[in-house]
């Protein structure tokens, strides 16, 4: 075991030093639905003529007919001739596939060394065929060491680009290779705080940045695109190989910083930061700013029977204290205990994406203090395709301190028209009227309308 350990570090070390990583810069591009553009900028030393080189510290998701590669030291005397992505990596099953009907040595705990041809190591079990032809199964729980004669051939320690070169001009070269992988998404949350009797909303963002495409990118310049881009769908067979064709050869918080990019929005931070591989990392989207805000109490008869819906809805625009462009997240909604100051959770709602001048409606919950009770009273009919229905909604606002105004929702289909009402209204769509029902404290007021439906 100590061999291989040795055979495995003389392998790190000889695969890192075909390329230095002086002037390294990684940028990072990553968007909402498992994908990121990686561009990679490195110093690397070319031999001239045609030559293998090993590419590695790439993510074990990545693409790899999306890789693209140039040399901006001299564009024209660097070409890839042929790409093949290895991904055949150590691990103890595929040391051992190599091996088999090869020998080995295998020392148990119990200080028992046995020697000979590897003939299976499936299941719990290595089975070996001793020199005299004895067959002998030893339990892999109980194996402290394997001894192997040497590393076998065509596995690596990281997932590795395998290129074939063809170099016109010997010498260091920076270059830059940018590819697509997956196993990276990011996502906008949001921290809100009701004040000032639910007036007004303190708010704030956090973008979350998962990666886990299998490779770390240190010092990245990170880009975060929202929006939903389309692609194209994956051939059922591809190669990865790329034919050769002839050529004439700081102290500040970090922040984002947000501006319209084709038909998207794309958020850079000031200054870069390590992503590291199997990590979550939280960023600040935008300082903590106060908007104001209106709380709405919604009863719609076709979402609930009895139950009324609390909105608290604001106007993403600039004279209220917004104004950026806001991406897809989940809002949680606090509100402080006044007795002790601290901060309870009230609710949480999910946005889309939201560009500037957009309202922004969360849905908190449903009242505890207000219900509805809703009875038909009167159905009659007015012709062969046609009839009259009278509803009454009865709004109980058990608060004892608070009047209210509920809006009350109504669908109808085909043909409709409201007859009379007790209550102003307004016609939202084809099929949805609203009516708004005053509720003082601690009392009860009833809606009645009439509505005419034909079809």
């Amino acid at each position: 075991m100590k061999k291989l350990a040795f055979l495995l570090l003389t392998l790190i070390f000889s695969l890192s030093s075909v390329f230095a990583d002086d002037g390294r810069k990684v940028s990072v591009t990553v968007y909402n639905d498992n994908l990121a553009v990686v561009k990679d900028v490195r110093m690397m030393r070319f031999q001239k003529g045609k030559f293998e080189l090993k590419y590695q510290d790439v993510a074990a998701q990545i693409d790899p007919t999306s890789v693209h590669f140039k040399s901006l030291t001299a564009p024209d005397k660097v070409v890839i001739a042929e790409q093949n992505y290895d991904f055949d990596l150590v691990s103890s099953d595929k040391i051992l596939s190599k091996y088999i009907d090869e020998n080995i040595r295998v020392r148990t705990k119990q200080d028992s060394l046995f020697a000979g041809s590897l003939l299976s190591y499936q299941g719990n079990y290595l089975i070996l065929q001793k020199p005299g032809g004895a067959i002998k199964m030893v339990n892999r729980s109980n194996v402290v060491t394997i001894d192997f004669p040497e590393l076998p051939e065509g596995l690596l320690t990281k997932p590795t680009l395998l290129w074939q070169i063809i170099c016109q001009q010997a010498g260091a070269h920076e270059t830059e290779v940018s590819y697509l992988t997956k196993g990276m998404e990011w996502h906008a949350e949001y921290i809100a705080v009701a004040k000032n009797n639910d007036q007004n909303l303190e708010l704030n963002a956090w973008v979350s940045i998962n990666n886990h495409s299998g490779a770390t990118f240190p010092d990245a310049k990170i880009k975060l695109m929202a929006g939903e881009i389309h692609r194209a769908e994956p051939e059922r067979r591809y190669r990865q190989t790329m034919d050769y064709v002839e050529k004439a050869m700081p102290m500040a918080a970090p922040k984002f910083e947000e501006k319209s990019f084709f038909e998207y929005h794309l958020y850079t931070l000031d200054q870069p930061s390590t992503l590291k591989n199997n990590q979550i990392k939280q960023i600040t989207l935008f300082p903590t700013v106060e908007t104001r805000c209106k709380k709405i109490y919604i009863f719609e008869a076709k979402v609930s029977t009895k139950d009324v819906h609390v909105n608290l809805t604001f106007k993403n625009e600039k004279a209220a204290g917004m104004g950026m462009p806001l991406p897809a997240g989940k809002v949680r909604v606090y509100k402080e205990d006044p007795k002790d100051q601290s901060l309870e959770l009230i609710g949480e709602d999910r946005i889309e994406h939201t560009p500037k001048d957009e309202e922004v409606k969360l849905y908190i919950g449903n009242a505890f203090d207000i219900k509805v009770e809703r009875t038909m009273m009167n159905k009659k009919s007015t012709g062969k395709r046609s009839r009259e229905e009278t509803w009454e909604v009865k709004i109980r606002n058990h608060k004892e301190n608070d009047n209210v105004e509920v809006q009350v929702v109504e669908r109808f289909y085909n043909f409709w028209k409201i007859k009379n009402s007790t209550h102003r209204y307004k016609k939202l769509s084809a099929d949805k009227v609203q009516f708004s029902v005053p509720v003082m404290r601690d009392s009860e007021a009833v809606l009645t309308y009439t509505v005419k439906l034909s079809w």
